[in-house]
């Protein structure tokens, strides 16, 4: 057993950094089996002494958040955690690094993970991105909030976003309403994102001078888009012919985003998904990046990462059973 004392009185945002009754101190306890002491300006960890080293570096690495202005919680501490453990820890100063923008309330958007850092440099430095990981990676969000803050810096002039209307087979007319109540239902999330960065009223007001656009994938079809910042998402659901035909829209002055999850595939078992596809023919394509986001980059609550995990441990049974038949 060992001792290590780190000093605190020079620490800001101490409180942050310890979680509410030291609930992140407690999570690193039982995730390290080790002891921290809080006690007098010092915290003493108490343990086996590769433990300890890994302790350290988890509050090492909390603190650094803390020091960005970042408010800590059980979700974060989990990820230092699992940075640690995976020796990845010298990779810390690369979370949060960068500012995308600022929301409608004040809100800093940065990317949470290493993965979001790759995934939003990657938009940064190419004209076509491609994103492909489960739900609750921020694909969708960090490629709108990208989009808020080209449009913001004058660099492009549109916004466009679309998705597939594949749960109604693209054919809306038995729907009630007219044409855009019957897609709104699909395009709420890319509303969703728009209102929390832009504001209502602001959002409103450039819907209403054409700079925003959001529309089903079947509207794009003929178009040439100059100067816009285009996302397709739920790219998943998409044939190969309408995956090509969107790709084609790409005009002057303009960015690519393709968001999907390849393990939610809604066409019918005969239909090849457009983004499956568009991954193998891209691939070494220069200009072009294809971003693979994982369970370690899901920032919704944590059970959302145990739900994919446990959906991605069946169906990877399921292939090994039926390869063995």
């Amino acid at each position: 057993m060992g001792e290590k004392t780190i000093s605190t009185d020079k620490l800001e945002n101490i409180i942050n950094v310890f979680g509410s009754l030291d609930e992140n101190l407690k999570l690193i306890e039982s995730e390290l089996n080790v002891q921290v002491i809080d006690r007098n300006s010092e915290l003493r960890i108490c343990g086996d002494d590769e433990d300890i080293r890994r302790a350290e570096k988890v509050i090492d690495g909390l603190i650094v958040i803390a020091a960005k202005g970042e408010t800590i919680d059980t979700q974060n501490v989990k990820y230092i955690l699992n940075l640690v453990k995976d020796g990845h820890e010298g990779k810390l100063n690369e979370i949060y690094r960068d500012l995308i923008c600022i929301t409608a309330k004040g809100k800093p958007i940065k990317p949470k993970t290493l993965g979001q850092t790759r995934y939003t440099e990657a938009i940064r430095n190419n004209t076509v991105t491609l994103s492909i990981g489960p739900a609750g990676t921020g694909k969708t969000f960090l490629a709108v909030a990208c989009a808020v803050a080209a449009f913001r810096a004058k660099s492009i002039s549109r916004i466009i976003l679309t998705r597939p209307a594949v749960e109604a087979g693209e054919r809306l007319g038995f729907l009630p309403g007219d044409m855009q109540s019957k897609v709104d239902p699909y395009l709420r999330p890319l509303y969703d994102a728009l209102f929390e960065l832009m504001g209502v009223e602001t959002y409103s007001k450039y819907l209403e001078k054409g700079n925003i656009e959001i529309a089903p994938l079947a509207y794009m079809r003929g178009r040439t888009l100059d100067d816009s910042f285009i996302i397709l998402d739920e790219a998943q659901n998409t044939s190969r012919e309408q995956m090509k035909m969107f790709l084609t829209r790409l005009g002057f002055g303009s960015k690519i985003v393709i968001t999907g999850d390849i393990t939610q595939i809604d066409l019918p078992p005969d239909k090849t998904s457009g983004l499956r596809d568009a991954m193998r023919i891209l691939d070494d394509v220069k200009d072009i990046a294809i971003c693979r986001l994982d369970t370690s980059d899901v920032v919704r609550h944590e059970l959302v990462s145990r739900i994919v995990e446990a959906y991605d441990k069946k169906s990877a049974k399921r292939q090994t059973a039926d390869k063995r038949k």
